[in-house]
Order: structure tokens, then C-alpha cells, then sequence
């Protein structure tokens, strides 16, 4: 892999490779963007298949944080972090110290925080070496807890916005909706639904979690295969990614998908197809940004009344998507990107005129 050509493609700022050979820490921390401000991503623990595959997953997922971070409005970049071993074999606390030593040196242009592998213990073990990093637990100081119950509110709210766009009424009172997967995110997001109305059908491999959701919220169970050809209103996908494919396309009866899972459409041709359709697609790192958008006010000391109102606003930020899709002629994934960079476009700007404001300042002054 050419990497400082990839960087170059794709517009990164900065990778860091850190090694500790004493915990065995290998780790790929990649930030793409800190235009909007520092950059915010988790550190994500796998066994990857190789030292490349780890670096492409690292920038992948940076270059993501910075468009989810920039349409949720935050002021913050993208980056992320992957850490090469087994999460269930591997970890030591001496790991995640050496690791908090790296993000520490970096001096604030990288926050981290949980993701797939780490834990809120891990967490606090980083926290001991660097204040760089959100999701730790109320001992340490952290105070925004299980963001899941925050994500599901998100997604509730940007289903009742494409609900508007579709149905010409944002209630979901009486609204079929499928639901693929109901864990902890999805099962908040069955009690919005069921809350207001809607009738609820849903599936997941685990079959407690299917019958929790059904004796407390009276869902339909479907088997995992059927759930995409059922008879419903939206379809909202909050489990495995890639559900939004050329099998299941087909079978799809829904006018609108909405939900919680990450990288929805299998290929960027998926998001055209339905398009085409007429189905009415909230992307999937605007609808489920409740969770960033909840750890990222810690930063400025967490108030639990002030980061719920500003996940609220994913509804204002699924009809921007939505009215940018229809000024540009455009799929909402598309939409989706667009809006993200059109706000990094503008803050760079403003940055640029005011650094030039600056020089031109100091240039006075040296004439003077």
C-alpha cells in the first residue's frame, strides 16, 4: 500500500503508528480532518489479517468520523484509532497506558473514546495518562453513561423526519416498522415506537432479545430471512451492515429505511437503486449520530439536559439531507456527504480569511 499516496487521494492529515514492545501494543491512530475542530473517533481492538488491512480499516474509518462529525454539527474532526490483537486475549492494562501515552502526545489534536473491542474500563485505564478521551466512567469523572439509549433517541427522531418527507406527517402512530436486529439500541428504539403508536416487527438471532420485545411492546417475530420482505411502512436496520444489497433490494416493501446500523448500503450502486425506487434512505451516520454527539459534550463537562437537545437535532439534520437531495437531483447518501462538506467548506474558508485578515494586520503593522 502506497500510503502517502492514499493520503493525498483522500485528503488525510496525519498517521501514527505506535508500538510498545513490553505490552505488546501495535496501534494505528489516523486522523483525516481537523478543520471543524479536534479529532474525535474510538479505538476499535480486532484481529486483523494482516498489518495492512488494519491500516486500511484505520483510515476508512477516520475519513467516516469526519462526515459524521461534521453533520451532526459538531466542532470536531474525524479519526480513529485500531489496536492489531484479540480484545479477548490480548488486553493488559500496561496496553492501554502506552497507548494513552501516544494520544496524550499528540496534545489534543486526537480524542478518543469506545469502540468495537474496547471498553469504558479501557477507557479509564487511557484516561490515566491522557484527559484526551470521552466515555470513561462517572470514578474517573465521566458522566454520559450507556449512550445506546441516546443513539436510539436519534434514530427515532430522524425516522419521524423521513416519516414527514414520505407520509407527509412525522407521527408513526400506526406505522408498520421492521426492525433487523433488537439490541440495545434497537430495544430503546422498539419503546419510542411502541410509545407512540406504531406496530412493531422485528428479528434477531438471539431469540431472549426477540421475545423481550414482544411481551414488553407486542412486536411481531419474524425470522431473521424474512424481515426484508414483509409488508411495512419503513424498515429500520440496527444490526449487522451491508443488510441494503442486491438480495435484499428485491424483497424490499418499505418507503423508507431508517436505522441504527453502520455502513447500511453494501456498495454506493445500492444507495442509487433504491433511490430510483422511490425509497426514501436516512443515512446511516446522520440518523445514528446520538452516541458521538453524547460523549462529545463531555468535553465541555457533560449536562445530560443540553446534549439531548442537541441530538434532537438530527431531525433538523435528516430534512437538510433530505432538501439538499431534492436541490441537487441527488441519492441521500449522497446528500448526506454533500452537506457534510459543504460545512468543513465553510469553516475552512472562514479560517483562511481570518488567517489572511491576520497577515495582513502584522504586515501593516511592519510597514509602520
Amino acid at each position: 500500500m502506497e500510503i502517502f499516496k492514499y493520503m493525498e487521494q483522500y485528503d488525510y492529515e496525519q498517521v501514527v503508528f505506535c508500538h510498545d514492545q513490553s505490552s505488546g501494543l501495535k496501534a494505528i491512530i489516523a486522523i483525516h480532518d481537523t478543520t471543524c475542530g479536534p479529532a474525535l473517533g474510538g479505538t476499535r481492538m480486532w484481529t486483523y489479517e494482516n498489518e495492512e488491512s488494519a491500516i486500511v480499516d484505520a483510515l476508512r474509518l477516520a475519513k467516516g468520523m469526519t462526515y459524521k462529525n461534521a453533520a451532526a454539527g459538531l466542532n470536531l474532526g474525524g479519526g480513529k484509532t485500531v489496536i492489531i490483537g484479540d480484545p479477548r486475549k490480548d488486553k493488559n492494562p500496561e496496553m492501554f497506558r502506552a497507548f494513552g501515552r501516544y494520544v496524550q502526545g499528540l496534545n489534543g489534536r486526537y480524542i478518543t473514546a469506545e469502540d468495537v473491542g474496547t471498553t469504558v474500563a479501557d477507557m479509564d485505564i487511557i484516561h490515566e495518562e491522557t484527559n484526551f478521551v470521552t466515555g470513561i466512567s462517572p470514578a474517573f469523572g465521566g458522566a454520559s453513561g450507556n449512550p445506546s439509549p441516546v443513539t436510539a433517541y436519534g434514530v427515532y427522531r430522524g425516522m419521524k423526519a423521513a416519516a414527514k418527507e414520505v407520509f407527509g406527517t412525522d407521527s408513526l402512530e400506526g406505522k408498520v416498522i421492521a426492525i433487523q436486529g433488537v439490541g440495545n439500541v434497537a430495544y430503546s428504539l422498539c419503546k419510542h415506537l411502541y410509545e407512540e403508536g406504531a406496530q412493531l416487527i422485528v428479528t434477531d438471532i438471539n431469540k431472549d432479545a426477540v421475545n423481550r420485545v414482544v411481551i414488553e411492546f407486542g412486536a411481531k417475530a419474524v425470522e431473521p430471512e424474512e424481515i426484508y420482505s414483509v409488508e411495512c411502512d419503513i424498515y429500520s436496520p440496527c444490526a449487522l451492515g451491508a443488510t441494503i444489497n442486491d438480495e435484499t433490494i428485491p424483497k424490499l416493501k418499505a418507503k423508507v429505511i431508517a436505522g441504527a446500523a453502520n455502513n447500511q448500503l453494501k456498495n454506493a450502486e445500492h444507495g442509487d437503486i433504491i433511490h430510483e425506487m422511490g425509497i426514501l434512505y436516512a443515512p446511516d451516520y446522520v440518523i445514528n449520530a446520538g452516541g458521538v454527539i453524547n460523549v462529545a459534550d463531555e468535553l465541555q463537562g457533560y449536562n445530560r439536559e443540553r446534549a439531548m437537545k442537541k441530538v434532537e437535532t438530527i431531525y433538523d439534520n435528516i430534512e437538510k439531507v433530505i432538501n439538499i437531495a431534492k436541490r441537487d437531483n441527488i441519492p441521500t447518501y449522497v446528500a448526506a456527504d454533500r452537506m457534510a462538506e459543504e460545512r468543513i467548506s465553510r469553516i475552512r474558508k472562514s479560517r483562511s480569511q481570518f488567517l489572511l485578515n491576520e497577515m495582513n494586520i502584522l504586515s501593516r503593522r511592519a510597514r509602520n
